[in-house]
């Protein structure tokens, strides 16, 4: 590779480490609010909402499509963080 090739990778690579740091500060809060929401559930059978993902997953791809980014991408990321979340909940849920 070329030394202004590397120069632009390594440009490039700081930028996402940048929006990197940024998620992980959203991830958190995103956290926060799951527990807030985790401690008004009384039953473990309401961690899964099957309705509401659903909802989650057809708004994401609208807006994905209509912002122009991969709805696959978007999908799978969405999925993956809602499956993380659902396994936080499983392992916090504590009953009243």
């Amino acid at each position: 590779m070329s030394p202004d090739r590397e120069k632009k990778l390594n440009k490039l690579r700081k930028q996402l480490d940048a929006i990197d740091n940024s998620l992980l500060i959203l991830i958190k809060n995103r956290t926060e609010l799951v527990k807030k929401v985790l401690k008004l559930k009384t039953y473990k059978y309401q961690i899964v909402d099957k309705k509401r993902i659903k909802s989650i997953l057809k708004n994401i791809k609208k807006k994905s499509i209509k912002m122009r980014i991969d709805p696959l991408i978007t999908n799978h990321i969405w999925k993956n963080m809602i499956n993380s979340y659902i396994n936080y909940e499983k392992r916090n849920f504590k009953k009243k």
